[in-house]
């Protein structure tokens, strides 16, 4: 998830071992139909096995240490003192409805490295999730987290949600000589969804007032008028490393814009995705469409973009959780980078290309496109905090493997004590395939999509929809039973709920390995059979190439392939 020059950059965000390029959309109550909150993401990395994570709630012994290992890389990083009791974590959303999710935007080089820092980005979310309640809770805890122990990643866009609020907070550390990172946090209004995509997004804020404050009146964030919370040297350590002007006003100070300026790759790799999504709910962004492309991205004398899209923007009309897992399976539909109309597509207007994302050609560089929908998800989710519910049963994580374009979301109560086999960790790896793992069931589905997209993903969409809609249906259902039990014996209203998690994704991977054998039976041999009732042989049908491939195989070989008579 860096963001430097072009190539530098596409190579980072799309090639790098242990490097992540992820996406969030954010949405708070006034802006779904339901009134829940809700945050998406997807772990898009080539290297991440897609499973899902889960810390059963804990008391611990006093003296008690916890290990902490770096997400991407699995390294030893050192102990912190651990707390007293730890919380139910499925994944990315805990028992009280908390779910915290990422994406990285890297920033100034200067800073990415900071020798004995022991919070990474990973664990900073995995164990603010085991210790924290709400949204301001978990500002206070990531934020103490790292203030002690040091940061040890480079620059972070972290979405944090409870049943209630939505907030974004941006991080980066001090480099070397300096434990610790300075950070800006606010709160989305209601009403409004936000996103972030690998490029930091956070610009001016309101500075201490009314509804501000700095980390030095951390004790006030529980106050429900303060909607920005920033670290209190945010401004005088960018004046410091030259950052900012020495006699550049606070006031004007941007976040983004001083420690990692949108540049072309910023905008066209990133950013660019959160225009998809904006687009997607308000018909007002075509006049972002030549910053997002990163054609056109104007800036001052400071060299801050002024032509940037805003951090948040209301919907036209309120969404529900269905439109919003399909905000995730965007590839540029009905715009001019549309992925599956130019030639790379291929005949069979494939969505996807391979890493990686820049070339050169002739001495000039370009590049594909940084879709929200891509090959090398490791796992996706739409995490929905529901108020009007417990906590027990309000949280559900719609948890889904690989590509978000052609993967399933099936829900995962948040509260639940197991998870299902079929995505538990340790069951199979990047390197260790086995049938019995959801990662590897819908890999091998969608890669033989990718061979014959526009004939085989069809039937893969018509399948999602169809499962999708009836788990949104059945939830309704097991919503009903778990309140009532909940009110008569809470142990079995946690008990019933995780059986009916585990049940529906061990049965959807089920579904999905036995969908994989009627595809390949339909497809197979570039072959579309139909099976006929009542007949031993199918009906065989064998599509023609359309005409401006078979033109260019014509202009490519010339005479070699012409029917002589």
């Amino acid at each position: 998830m860096r963001k430097a020059h072009l190539l530098v950059t596409l190579a980072l965000v799309c090639c790098t071992t242990y490097t992540m390029a992820c996406t969030n959309f954010l949405f708070t109550k006034g802006a779904t139909k339901d009134g829940s909150t809700m945050v998406t993401y997807s772990a898009d990395s080539h290297v991440l096995y897609g499973e899902l994570y889960h810390w059963p709630a804990q008391d611990w012994p006093a003296g008690s240490m916890l290990d902490v290992y770096e997400w991407d890389t699995g390294k030893f990083m050192g102990k912190i003192p651990q707390v007293a009791h730890t919380y139910n974590v499925v994944g990315n959303m805990n028992e009280h409805q908390l779910a915290i999710s990422e994406t990285t935007f890297g920033g100034r080089k200067e800073l990415e490295s900071q020798t004995g820092a022991i919070i990474d980005y990973g664990s900073a979310i995995y164990i603010t999730l085991q210790r924290a309640k709400n949204a301001r809770e978990a500002i206070v805890i990531m934020t103490d987290l790292i203030e002690k122990y040091g940061w040890a990643s480079s620059g972070e866009s972290i979405s944090i949600i409870d049943p209630n609020e939505v907030w974004i907070i941006e991080i980066i550390g001090k480099g070397e000589g300096e434990k610790g990172a300075v950070w800006v946090a606010r709160m989305v209004p209601d009403g409004y969804v936000s996103a972030h995509a690998n490029q930091a997004r956070i610009t001016t804020f309101p500075l201490e007032g009314k509804t501000s404050i700095s980390s030095d009146k951390m004790n006030k964030i529980y106050d429900p008028n303060i909607t920005t919370v920033y670290s209190k040297d945010v401004i005088s350590f960018a004046k410091e490393k030259g950052f900012y002007p020495q006699d550049g006003k606070n006031k004007d100070f941007s976040f983004s814009d001083t420690y990692a300026p949108v540049d072309f790759s910023g905008a066209r790799a990133c950013e660019i995705r959160v225009w998809a999504f904006f687009n997607a709910v308000n018909p007002d962004m075509a006049q972002y469409w030549d910053y997002a492309t990163g054609r056109n991205i104007q800036r001052d004398s400071k060299g801050y973009a002024t032509n940037r899209m805003p951090l948040w923007i209301k919907p036209s009309e309120k969404v529900d959780v269905m439109q919003v897992m399909d905000f995730m399976r965007d590839h540029l539909e009905g715009t001019e980078l549309d992925m599956s109309k130019d030639m790379g597509a291929g005949p069979y207007e494939c969505p996807y290309r391979w890493r990686p994302m820049s070339f050169k050609v002739d001495g000039k560089e370009y590049v594909h496109e940084r879709a929200t929908a891509t090959q090398q998800t490791g796992f996706t989710f739409v995490a929905q905090c529901r108020s009007w519910l417990p906590d027990e049963i309000g949280g559900i994580l719609w948890f889904g493997v690989d590509d978000a374009a052609s993967s399933v979301y099936f829900p995962m109560y948040s509260a639940a004590t197991e998870v299902p086999f079929a995505f538990a960790v340790g069951n199979g790896s990047m390197m260790e395939f086995t049938n019995k793992a959801a990662f590897w069931v819908f890999n091998q589905v969608t890669n033989f999509a990718y061979t014959r997209y526009n004939l085989i993903h069809p039937e893969i969409r018509a399948k999602q929809v169809a499962l999708e809609q009836q788990y949104v249906n059945f939830v309704q259902m097991i919503d009903a039973g778990a309140k009532e039990m909940l009110a008569q014996d809470k142990e079995s209203a946690i008990k019933f709920i995780t059986d009916f998690s585990c049940r529906t994704g061990n049965h959807l991977v089920d579904t999905w390995r036995d969908f994989y054998g009627y595809l390949f039976c339909k497809f197979m041999d570039g072959n579309v059979k139909t099976a006929i009732p009542g007949e031993k042989n199918p009906k065989v049908e064998q599509p023609a190439l359309p005409e401006w491939y078979l033109r260019m195989i014509i202009e490519q070989t010339g005479k070699k392939l012409e029917v002589v008579e």
